[in-house]
């Protein structure tokens, strides 16, 4: 297994967002991880990130524990997070936001050939077609290429797992269904994608596991092949589906 958590705890303070989660996601596969607000989708993913030191538990890279303190930890991993606001420079071209940072360069000036050729290759490798300018300003380009760019630059720096947090929000019809089928080829090259959505024809669209988080703690993990959107809304809103989910109030495990 390429990422494996297990008993995750984190609070702050007196206040406990995480309590003992589990969760695991391999090379090829898209494991979506879906929650309602404050069930504690983006601390965790701040842990995996290492934004937050978690309290206790372990995080897993090929079997091997490994400790996250810093996102150049989670780098070093090959972990990548793309964030919803996507951190992306409007004011810079594609190749720029995608060596934002980590700039090519030749002697002691800016290797702009290089980086302009690795970025195309990048692309291309992803089977990107919306994007016809790679020098047009980020500024410019619709909702759907800028997602592109951002998803992009994650899987530029040898990533292994990409974490994509809401891709499809604020998206349109074409522009979503471009970023769901460019979330499905990751998965198709080998890398491991957590997908987090609240969106469950999304999630549906192009997951192949669905997580779902209630109030910190893992309510259950359920094959999208196998699973109906009733019985991911029963584990989101309730941590309980029929045998799946949380202990019933009379302490039966599932």
């Amino acid at each position: 297994m390429l990422l494996e958590l297990s008993r995750i705890s984190k609070s702050f303070g007196p206040v406990e967002v995480l309590s003992e989660v589990y969760l695991a996601v391999d090379a090829g596969e898209v494991c979506a991880l879906v929650g309602d607000n404050g069930a504690g989708k983006s601390t965790l993913v701040k842990c995996i990130a290492g934004i937050h030191d978690i309290n206790s538990g372990t995080i897993a890279v090929d079997g091997a524990p490994r400790e996250i303190h810093d996102p150049r930890d989670a780098a070093a991993l090959g972990i990548e997070v793309v964030y919803q606001d996507l951190a992306l420079c409007d004011n810079l071209d594609v190749v720029e936001n995608l060596f934002l940072g980590r700039e090519k360069l030749h002697g002691v000036v800016l290797d702009d050939d290089a980086m302009e050729q690795l970025a195309a290759e990048t692309l291309d490798s992803l089977a990107v077609r919306t994007l016809r300018d790679l020098r047009q300003n980020v500024a410019s380009l619709s909702g759907g290429q800028r997602q592109t760019v951002a998803i992009a630059k994650a899987v530029l720096w040898n990533s292994r797992l990409v974490i994509l947090d809401e891709p499809t929000a604020a998206l349109g019809v074409a522009q979503t269904r471009q970023v769901l089928e460019l979330i499905r080829r990751l998965a198709d090259q080998g890398l491991a994608v957590l997908f987090i959505s609240h969106n469950l024809n999304d999630v549906f669209a192009v997951a192949d596991r669905i997580a779902a988080l209630y109030l910190g703690r893992m309510a259950g993990v359920v094959n999208a092949a196998d699973a109906t959107q009733s019985q991911v809304v029963e584990l989101i809103t309730s941590g309980r589906s029929g045998a799946v989910g949380l202990p019933d109030p009379n302490g039966v495990q599932s």
